[in-house]
């Protein structure tokens, strides 16, 4: 039997606890035993840089078990998500991940996916649009560079509001979670071929079927649901939940 392709976003690794940390390198041993292949959609680091010679030590753990993912002979691709656009020749080349900018159509496990982080989709939210060129812009990441790693770190932590979402419930996920799926049922009504839009950014995990075979899914999290596409190649997704112990 064909193994299921995984799909996984939003683990802000860097602003949770050890304990999820852990669970998802468990989670990588897994998917180097059981899957045919891995998406990362974006937001797996709370905020990932790439100077040239300088690398986040407090995720050393977790680059070396995704080369092992790829090692094993497991695809990874990974989609930059708004803490984390900015991945370059060393997750490339080093850990071994295929670095993908979205939104972008692929085929998964059989099927044709549109796969988006979900910042940015849609027809609204100029504001964050225009903020989210801008520091994608190679000026704006040029100067960054030139800022000392632990001056750049400290920046991104005080932008990042990873912090509010673990302490307290975020409230603009729903509505969020509500324009990302309209949006994404726009895409499947527009394009026939499409059988699945895949999207994370508002920690909301969900799985709806449009219509026969043909799917919405939100990856959720692992702030406060530790949760994951399980994708066949033959049958229906499953959204499914990693067990995190204490």
């Amino acid at each position: 039997m064909a193994k299921p392709y995984l799909i996984v976003s939003d683990i802000h690794l860097g602003a949770v606890p050890e304990r999820t940390e852990r669970a998802f390198r468990d989670f990588l041993r897994f998917a180097a035993e059981e899957a045919s292949g891995l998406l990362i959609n974006g937001d797996l680091f709370d905020f990932w840089f790439e100077y040239r010679t300088v690398i986040h030590g407090r995720h050393f753990r977790v680059l070396s078990a995704l080369a092992e993912v790829v090692e094993a002979g497991v695809p990874v691709q990974f989609v930059g998500g708004n803490h984390d656009a900015w991945g370059g020749a060393f997750l490339r080349d080093e850990v071994g991940m295929t670095l993908v900018d979205g939104p972008i159509v692929v085929q998964l496990a059989g099927r044709r996916a549109l796969v988006a982080h979900g910042d940015g989709v849609g027809r609204g939210d100029w504001k964050y649009r225009a903020l989210r060129r801008l520091i994608r812009h190679p000026l704006t990441v040029g100067a960054f560079r030139l800022l000392h790693p632990d001056w750049g770190s400290r920046i991104a932590q005080l932008a990042s509001s990873t912090d509010v979402k673990l302490a307290d419930h975020d409230p603009t996920a729903k509505s969020r979670a509500s324009f990302i799926e309209a949006w994404a049922r726009e895409q499947l009504a527009n394009d026939p071929s499409l059988d699945l839009v895949l999207a994370g950014h508002c920690h909301q995990p969900q799985l709806s079927a449009v219509a026969p075979g043909r799917y919405y899914a939100n990856t959720g999290d692992w702030i406060r649901h530790f949760t994951y596409l399980q994708l066949p190649e033959v049958g229906e997704p499953e959204l499914l939940r990693w067990p995190v112990g204490g």
